[in-house]
C-alpha cells in the first residue's frame, strides 16, 4: 500500500513539473507561482536568509577592516534575496501569516545561531519561550492551510 502511495506522488510531481515547463515554452515566460506548498518553502528559505542576514550582523561587530566589509556584503546579499522571497511567497499568502512566519523562522533560527555561534547563555525561560514560539509558527501554518 506504501508503494502505491508513493508511486501516485511522483506521478503528481512529474505532473506538475509537465506542466510547469510546458506553460514556460509555450508563453516564452515563467508563470506566476500559485502553489501554496512551493510559496511556503519560498518562506522558509527566505526565513533562513533572513537568519544570515542576522548572522553578518552580528559578525561585522567584531570584524575590522576588509572581512567586515565582507560581512557587510554578506548582509545586504542575504537582505535582498530574503525579501525578494517573501515578496514572492506572499503572491498566494496572506501576508499577515507569512510575515509572522518570516520574522518568527528569523528570530528562532537567530537566537539558534546566537546560542551555537555567538556562545550566547542557554537558560530555561530562554527556550521555553523559544519553543512557543515556534508552536505559534506551526500554527499559523496549519490554520492558513
Amino acid at each position: 500500500m506504501e508503494k502505491q502511495g508513493f508511486f501516485l506522488g511522483r506521478i503528481r510531481w512529474v505532473f506538475c513539473l509537465t506542466v510547469f515547463f510546458k506553460n514556460c515554452i509555450f508563453t516564452g515566460e515563467l508563470p506566476k507561482l500559485k502553489n501554496t506548498f512551493m510559496n511556503w518553502i519560498l518562506l522558509i528559505v527566505a526565513g533562513l536568509f533572513e537568519v544570515g542576514f542576522a548572522t553578518c550582523l552580528g559578525k561585522s561587530k567584531t570584524a575590522s577592516g576588509s572581512a567586515a566589509m565582507m560581512w557587510w556584503v554578506g548582509f545586504f546579499v542575504c537582505l535582498s534575496i530574503s525579501m525578494f522571497l517573501l515578496y514572492k511567497a506572499t503572491q498566494s499568502l496572506p501576508i499577515g501569516t507569512a510575515y509572522a512566519v518570516w520574522t518568527g523562522i528569523g528570530a528562532v533560527g537567530t537566537v539558534l545561531v546566537g546560542i551555537l555561534i555567538f556562545k550566547e547563555p542557554m537558560e530555561f525561560w530562554r527556550l521555553f519561550f523559544l519553543s512557543t514560539l515556534i508552536a505559534s509558527i506551526l500554527g499559523l501554518k496549519v490554520v492558513s492551510a
